[in-house]
């Protein structure tokens, strides 16, 4: 629940009302079971039957109205309350829509309080008025541990969580780029050396070494007469 704090507190609180539910619940279920197989509680007429209890708290009921309707037919109303209570005694100890079930087990309690025991004074010497105040902090808070409703009932099976699908990417116009490769790296060896350039000027050394010119012996020849 979101109000239950986090750490060692918050999760001995989630524990707090586990009593309390257990209790109800067996109670209920044997309430309802214990109706349900008395043959002489679900009759119109008799002692110890429906039909006899509702007509002795018809005078002293704060809601006659619903007396009458139960007078109406004592047997289907015994067998209303007992079907009753057996289903909110199972609900409530397996937790198993807890929140639904503690409301359907405060909405009896209340029925029996106006009815059966609205006559009971002091008010506290009534059962059913305890019951119906034992049924609100379940209506509030349901059952957080050891129900189904947690899936913390080790044979209740939880639903396999199915991951949401991506959508489907919408094909485009334009057609796919194509991958232009990587262009090579250069090699890690150094390159030789360039040669060294001839110097365009000559050096002395080599103008020397160079012999000059021999004159020739013979004379030039003139042209004309």
């Amino acid at each position: 629940m979101a109000f239950i704090g986090r750490g060692k507190q918050g999760e001995s609180a989630r524990y707090a009302l586990l009593p309390l539910r257990i209790f109800l619940g067996v109670t209920f279920i044997y309430a309802g079971l214990d109706k349900l197989t008395d043959s002489g509680f679900l009759a119109a007429t008799g002692p110890g039957s429906i039909g006899e209890l509702m007509r002795t708290v018809r005078g002293t009921s704060a809601v006659p109205w619903l007396v009458d309707l139960a007078l109406k037919n004592p047997e289907g109303f015994g067998y209303a309350i007992g079907l009753g209570e057996f289903a909110v005694g199972v609900g409530t100890l397996f937790g198993i829509f807890a929140r639904v079930a503690a409301a359907g087990g405060a909405l009896i309690s209340l029925s029996l309080w106006l009815t059966v025991s609205w006559q009971t004074t002091p008010y506290y010497y009534g059962n059913d008025l305890i019951y119906l105040m034992a049924w609100l902090p379940l209506v509030v808070a349901g059952a957080p541990v050891w129900s189904v409703d947690a899936g913390s009932v080790p044979w209740a099976l939880k639903p396999a969580r199915k991951s949401p699908r991506r959508p489907a990417r919408k094909p485009s116009g334009k057609p796919p780029a194509k991958r232009s490769r990587p262009a090579a790296k250069p090699s890690a060896k150094p390159s030789a050396k360039p040669a060294a350039k001839p110097s365009a000027k000559p050096s002395a050394k080599s103008a020397a070494a160079k012999p000059a010119a021999k004159p020739s012996g013979k004379a030039p020849r003139r042209s004309g007469k």
